[in-house]
C-alpha cells in the first residue's frame, strides 16, 4: 500500500513538473514534490507541496534566481492536478527561501509596480511635502552591507525639483531589524536639515518593512543574508497563486 501511495505521489509530482514546464520555454531546473494519493487528489487535497526552481518570475520585472517553496496541507483543484496543473483553491501558508542577484533586485526596484508604491508624503515641520521616486539602485558589495542610491521628484509649496540620496544599511536578521548606518542627500539645492531628517526616517521605515506584497503572494521576511552580488531571503508566505518560471 505504501508503495502504491508513493507511486501515485511520484506520478502526480511528475505531472505537475510537466505542467509547470509547459508554461515556459526553458528552465535550469524545476522540481515539484506532492505528498498525497489519488483519493485525496479526487477530494481536492494534498498533504504538502514543495517546489524548487531557477528563474522564478513572481510577476512582471520581479524575478528571483532560486526559490524553494514548501506548504503543509492544502486544498487544490482536483481536475487541474490530475492534468499536471497544481492550482490553489484558496491562499495557503508556506515557507519560502529566495535568492536574488543584484541585477534582479535593481530590475524589481525600478519596475512600474515598485515605483508606483514608492510615492509618499513627508511631514516637514507641519508642511506636506510629496516625494515620488524616479530611480533606485541597490549595490551589494559584500561585508554584510547594502548600499542604496535613489533619485526622486520633490513637490512642495507649488514647486517641483529633483533630489538624490545615498544610504548604507545592514540587513535584517531573526533578532534585529534592518540597521540604517548612513544617509546623505547628494543632489538638490537648499535641502533643509528638517527635510533630510524626515526623508531619512521614511527611508528607514521602508527598509525596515518586513512585508512584501506581490500579485501571487505576500511575504513576511524573517531573515536576510547578504553576500557580494546576491541576497538570500527567508520568509513566511501567503501564496495566492503558484508562480511561473523562466530561464
Amino acid at each position: 500500500m505504501l508503495d502504491d501511495t508513493r507511486l501515485e505521489e511520484q506520478a502526480i509530482s511528475k505531472a505537475a513538473e510537466i505542467g509547470l514546464s509547459s508554461q515556459i520555454e526553458q528552465a535550469e531546473a524545476i522540481n515539484v514534490e506532492v505528498k498525497t494519493d489519488l483519493w485525496k487528489i479526487l477530494q481536492g487535497q494534498a498533504d504538502s507541496v514543495a517546489i524548487a526552481g531557477e528563474g522564478v518570475v513572481l510577476q512582471k520585472d520581479i524575478r528571483v534566481q532560486h526559490m524553494e517553496l514548501s506548504t503543509d496541507k492544502i486544498d487544490i483543484n482536483p481536475f487541474s492536478a490530475l492534468l499536471g496543473q497544481v492550482e490553489l483553491n484558496q491562499p495557503v501558508q508556506a515557507n519560502a527561501r529566495l535568492v536574488m542577484f543584484q541585477e534582479d533586485l535593481n530590475r524589481a526596484l525600478n519596475s512600474d509596480y515598485i515605483l508606483h508604491q514608492a510615492q509618499f508624503d513627508l511631514d516637514v515641520d507641519g508642511e506636506k511635502v510629496n516625494l515620488e521616486m524616479q530611480q533606485m539602485h541597490l549595490a551589494l558589495p559584500g561585508n554584510n552591507k547594502m548600499v542604496f542610491d535613489g533619485k526622486a521628484v520633490l513637490q512642495e509649496k507649488g514647486t517641483t525639483r529633483q533630489i538624490a540620496f545615498h544610504a548604507t544599511a545592514r540587513p535584517r536578521t531573526q533578532t534585529e531589524p534592518v540597521m540604517l548606518e548612513g544617509f546623505t542627500c547628494t543632489e538638490g539645492d537648499g535641502i533643509s536639515l528638517e527635510f533630510t531628517a524626515a526623508l531619512m526616517q521614511k527611508v528607514k521605515e521602508m527598509v525596515n518593512s518586513a512585508y512584501i506584497n506581490l500579485d501571487t503572494m505576500a511575504l513576511r521576511v524573517s531573515n536576510m543574508e547578504v553576500q557580494q552580488g546576491s541576497i538570500l531571503l527567508q520568509a513566511q508566505a501567503l501564496v495566492r497563486e503558484l508562480p511561473t518560471m523562466e530561464q
